[in-house]
């Protein structure tokens, strides 16, 4: 993701009940300049030999080469750069490490947050003045093959003129925005809703739209959802 200029940022928050793991990420023509968060009040500090505090990666490496599409679905499988609305459901290929299958991926809701929503996430003045969003999508198994445990992430947002929302991605509990792993025994008609979170960068700009880039394709070359 060289060519946005993206800078990869480690944010880690620890709470006395629930300890969540976050990773704050910008694509955008210049670099944003993202500092890491410093622990909050409730972080324990880790001791010598004891387990490791939570830690965050940002996804590494280009983007997955696109691969032919299988034939699929009513329309036919969804090809590289294909545009739908809100609520409409696209299916190709899917592919998680080994596990291979197809999936029916179809963004319901785009739904705007209040800047308050990210106080729980300590995340201080790296969030001030941003407006988070909440991207709702569906998830179906329109294959054959069992996709038990697998995740669909790689879904962004995207600006009213068609530029990249920042990304915050969380590993823990977040209640206003859910990302679960698929379930164990998701075989084929078995459905989910998950969520991915959008930073719109000021209370004037707004997260109008959403983005698939995940295997077969790439962020240049995504599904979009308006």
């Amino acid at each position: 993701m060289s060519t946005f200029g993206m800078r990869r940022t480690t944010l880690a928050a620890a709470g006395l009940a629930v300890a969540s793991t976050l990773v704050l990420t910008g694509c955008k023509d210049g670099n944003e300049d993202v500092a890491p968060a410093g622990p909050s009040a409730s972080a324990t500090a880790p001791q010598p030999g004891g387990p490791a505090s939570p830690s965050a990666s940002a996804s590494g490496g280009a983007p997955s080469s696109p691969a032919a599409p299988s034939s699929g679905g009513a329309a036919g499988a969804a090809k590289p750069g294909q545009q739908y609305k809100i609520g409409e459901a696209a299916e190709f290929p899917f592919a998680s490490g080994s596990t291979k299958g197809q999936i029916a991926l179809s963004v319901t809701k785009i739904e705007q947050g209040q800047a308050a929503d990210l106080d729980v996430l300590k995340l201080g003045d790296k969030v001030k003045g941003k407006v988070p969003y909440y991207i709702h999508y569906t998830v179906k198994n329109t294959g054959t093959t069992d996709l038990s445990f697998t995740s669909v992430s790689h879904v962004k947002g995207l600006l009213g003129d068609g530029t990249e929302a920042q990304d915050l991605y969380i590993i823990g509990k977040f209640d206003k925005c859910k990302d679960d792993s698929l379930p164990k025994g998701f075989t084929n008609g078995q459905t989910q809703t998950s969520c991915a979170v959008a930073l719109a960068p000021s209370a004037d700009t707004k997260v109008a739209g959403a983005k698939y880039w995940g295997d077969p394709f790439t962020l240049k070359e995504g599904l979009t959802w308006k």
